[in-house]
């Protein structure tokens, strides 16, 4: 299960950036309704920068920041031991590198209400976390519960969509979405019988699907 302390199944950032574009985009066309979506994606954050993020509508959340000097994925679990109001962890943020530092202090991100941060450099093959001295627990930071579909398997997804959602999209349709594979008519009523193709315009080009 993917956690901070275990990223050994967190993708590396062209497949994460891939993945959570496809997460949004299979949200769009579940809930046509943006406010009760789970996962968002934004190609136009700011110049040079993308943005994945999830919320679950608990009070939970993950952002994921993409520059050119890799991804920071800061995240939130109000319940987790080491959640302290308007005081982060120590440690949660240190080591970070200064050219991801930026997403530490990204309003939008409310860093200061954070129980996990990950990153990774372009260059890096490992994903990093601050050198934070967690306390006993099986997830004490609340990651796991917010990060474990992030496993790039469809079966994850199809097992959060019927926890959120009440549905249980085709495992193959799911699968077409994760490969970025053209959306057709066809494939979006499979996933949602109620959606067209030309109602998800502004969420294509939101989102960037597919992936050049």
């Amino acid at each position: 299960m993917i956690s901070t302390r275990d990223t050994s199944e967190l993708p590396d950032i062209i497949t994460f950036r891939r993945l959570t574009r496809s997460l949004a985009m299979l949200d769009a066309i579940l809930s046509p309704e943006w406010e009760f979506r789970y996962h968002s994606f934004d190609s136009h954050w700011g110049p040079g920068e993308l943005m994945a993020s999830m919320r679950n509508g608990q009070g939970d959340d993950w952002f994921a920041l993409f520059t050119a000097a890799g991804v920071v994925i800061i995240g939130l679990n109000h319940e987790a031991p080491m959640y302290r109001q308007d005081d982060p962890w120590p440690g949660l943020f240190d080591g970070i590198p200064p050219e991801l530092a930026g997403a530490v202090r990204e309003p939008a991100f409310d860093a200061r209400n954070s129980t996990f941060c990950l990153w990774r450099t372009s260059g890096g093959d490992v994903w990093n976390h601050g050198p934070v001295r967690f306390p006993l627990g099986d997830d004490p930071d609340g990651s796991a519960y917010l990060l474990s579909h992030l496993d790039g398997r469809p079966g994850s997804f199809r097992a959060l969509a019927e926890e959120r959602y009440d549905e249980a999209p085709p495992l193959d349709a799911i699968a077409a979405v994760y490969r970025h594979a053209p959306l057709t008519d066809e494939l979006v009523a499979r996933l949602n019988p109620e959606v067209s193709l030309g109602n998800l315009e502004e969420d294509i080009a939101e989102i960037g699907y597919p992936e050049r």
